[in-house]
């Protein structure tokens, strides 16, 4: 070889041995992912096989047992990168498909015989004329099998990966490619072209910057997007439709080409059919299952995509309306491609009752939680597979089907509904659409969709049960404010029979008695409809808050110490209901009244109150001179319902006052010391109306 040619090869290839070498240099010290250390070991074969060659071409040589030998690590190194990348060994938990086994050994095990005939000295090009095609043709083939594994990466990605590994696709495909180019180009002239043989180092330089600009992109190497389930299950869809209709139109050409005469009318005929056939297949459940398990045992690693299949339980268990229980099946069966089934739950006779069936014949059949069957759901917690059952009883020891199973058509499953570690319920499924497996992943589905599904029904029951018992509490509630007023109603007829021997004979105590006696018939009416729930909603009116509060003090004119009423503005209205205020004033007179000795004195004012740039509200004053309360009484217990210190009290009055005034956009305050007496403060919002007038009264002024 000509020695300007060979000093140009020796600069060449030790150009390609630097490059690889700053290339390979960072991945010492990045993180150890399995394709920085592939990548790190095909870098390193290359400086090798650089460095070897450049040595060669400097003592005037082109081969030798060292370069065929450096040559070879570096076809390895780069194909084994390249498998690597393609994503096998990325994920730890992932395995290697076992149709690649046997290619990516034998490919080992070529790469092991080439380099034993390098080491012998028979894979020289020098000795072509002794060594025949053999080793040029196998170079040839391991250029080829390299550019096909650089396609089969690139075809394999997403087009968002394609962005990341693109750049390293297209310089490690130029090497392989180059190497093709010099083998062929000797096998086809029976030499070695030494042009071609020396520009070959600087053209494997120039593919590291394109390595090197990919490594940057490396974190998207082993990027987590995938092909969806569903998205494989319509592009399968479409094309397998796709090849349908054209199978059907080339047939249909056909007729109309030889049918004569009737070949329009064939071809018309015979692509309408077709049509039809096709929509059925489409809508065909059984053929949508079938197609649903072909791509999940063919193209994933598990029967599930969980996100996928999550979300949908989710939302069928979610969908609004009172069957619950007929969701729960469908979401279940839906795991399985079961097309119906039934769900039976505990009750609190003991036994296990069906409660909803969804496309099934409604089965009447009670199962006592005591059985044997109802035993080993709860103590195994199993997922039962009745076909299984039927051929290999000695799974299932313990295992004592019901009677009433028998008659079930087409039973299949029964999954156990756990909550807390017991048996909630269980669903029976019926046969699936198309052949399941039962392998580990499925039982394990199944048994966590059956604990999600006994805690919505769980969390239904329960609902329920809370509001049957606020249902409860709120007529309990009622009663006892229903009792409170009775016991005042109480308190004033017993009154007036005591004064009625006294003052039987003055015609103003019986005008008093007739009026009180009248109000308590239509308090006791207004009772009555509440208890009986056919009372009309309260409708709030605006009143005037002298009557409202004039009316309770007369209500109370007979007790002693005789209520004293002040009335500083009677033009006050307020938007309330008139029984319930009338209720509240009157009991928190009747406090202060109890709660003051004869000789003292209950005042109640009624006046307009409001600061300077606030609005004006109604205020009603109740002033005793009682026993007084302390601090931490009226702070503790005051408003506390059920809670009395009078022994016939119910603990109720005042905190009904204080709801009801709070529920009016009013507030109350309590002033109060032991042994001087008690304020109540009453502040109510005005009407709207009278506000108005309040405003513009200065603008008119």
């Amino acid at each position: 070889m000509d020695v300007s040619l060979t000093s140009i090869a020796a600069y060449s290839y030790a150009l390609v041995a630097v490059c690889f070498l700053v290339l390979g240099a960072p991945l010492a010290v990045r993180q150890r992912r399995r394709h920085d250390v592939a990548l790190g070991l095909a870098c390193l074969s290359s400086v090798l096989w650089g460095a070897a060659l450049a040595w060669e071409a400097a003592a005037g040589n082109m081969w030798s047992p060292l370069t065929d030998c450096a040559e070879l690590l570096r076809n390895a190194g780069w194909s084994v990168f390249l498998v690597v990348l393609r994503g096998h060994f990325t994920d730890p938990a992932s395995r290697m498909p076992l149709r690649l086994q046997p290619a990516l050994v034998l490919g080992a095990l070529v790469y092991l015989g080439c380099l034993g005939a390098a080491l012998t000295g028979h894979w020289d090009l020098a000795q072509l004329e002794s060594s025949g095609a053999i080793p040029i043709a196998v170079r040839v083939a391991m250029a080829v099998s390299g550019m096909v594994l650089v396609e089969h990466v690139y075809r394999n990605r997403t087009l968002h990966e394609r962005w990341a590994v693109k750049f390293a696709c297209l310089g490690i495909g130029a090497m392989f490619a180059y190497d093709f180019y010099l083998y062929s180009h000797t096998m086809l002239f029976r030499s070695v072209d030494p042009d071609i043989w020396a520009a070959r180092g600087i053209v494997n330089a120039v593919t590291v910057p394109l390595i090197a600009v990919s490594l940057g992109r490396s974190k998207l190497w082993s990027s987590p997007l995938a092909v969806s389930r569903r998205a494989m299950f319509h592009s399968a869809t479409l094309f397998g439709s796709a090849l349908y209709l054209l199978a059907m139109g080339s047939a249909g050409y056909y007729l109309r080409y030889f049918g004569g005469s009737w070949g329009t009318v064939m071809q018309v005929t015979f692509l309408f059919a077709a049509l039809i056939l096709l929509a059925g297949v489409l809508f065909s459940g059984s053929f949508r299952a079938r197609l649903k398990v072909f791509i999940s045992k063919h193209f994933y690693r598990y029967n599930y995509d969980y996100r996928e299949e999550w979300m949908r339980f989710t939302r069928t268990l979610s969908k609004p309306g009172p069957d619950l229980g007929e969701r729960v099946i469908e979401a279940v069966a839906a795991l399985v491609e079961s097309p119906g089934g039934a769900l039976w739950q505990r009750r609190e006779s003991g036994s296990y009752e069906p409660v909803a069936h969804w496309q099934v014949p409604v089965v009447a059949a009670l199962e006592p939680a005591d059985s044997a069957f109802c035993q080993f759901l709860e103590s195994s917690q199993w997922v039962v597979d009745l076909h299984e059952y039927a051929h290999t009883p000695d799974k299932y020891d313990a295992l004592v089907l019901p009677e009433w199973l028998g008659g079930y058509l087409r039973a299949w499953l029964v999954v156990p509904l756990i909550l807390h570690g017991r048996l909630f319920g269980f669903v029976l499924l019926q046969n699936a659409r198309s052949p399941v497996k039962l392998n580990w992943e499925v039982i394990d589905v199944l048994e966590i969709a059956g604990s999600q599904a006994a805690s919505q029904l769980a969390q239904q029951d329960t609902a329920n049960a809370l509001m049957v018992a606020r249902q409860f509490e709120s007529f309990n509630r009622m009663s006892t404010f229903v009792v409170h007023d009775l016991k005042n109603l109480v308190l004033q007829l017993s009154l007036m029979n005591a004064n009625a021997a006294k003052h039987k004979d003055n015609p103003e105590f019986q005008a008093d008695m007739l009026e009180t006696v009248d109000y308590s018939v239509q308090k006791m009416k207004i009772m009555l409809q509440k208890l009986s729930r056919t009372e009309n909603h309260e409708q709030p009116l605006p009143l005037a808050v002298e009557k409202v509060v004039g009316q309770a003090v007369a209500l109370k004119a007979a007790f002693e110490p005789r209520p004293q009423l002040l009335v500083e503005d009677p033009s006050l209205r307020v938007l309330a209901d008139r029984e319930r205020l009338e209720r509240v004033v009157g009991h928190l007179i009747q406090n202060a009244i109890e709660a003051t000795p004869r000789t003292g004195s209950v005042r109640i004012r009624l006046a307009r109150e409001g600061k300077p740039g606030e609005a004006a509200q109604a205020l009603i004053e109740i002033v005793d001179t009682g026993e007084g309360m302390s601090e931490e009484f009226v702070r503790e217990r005051l408003f506390k319902p059920f809670d009395s210190t009078k022994s016939a009290g119910m603990g109720i009055g005042v905190f009904e006052s204080r709801e009801y005034i709070y529920e009016l956009g009013g507030s109350l305050e309590v002033s109060s010391t032991p042994g001087a007496g008690t304020t109540f403060r009453v502040m109510l919002p005005l009407h709207q109306q009278e506000m108005q007038a309040e405003h513009n009264a200065p603008r008119a002024a």
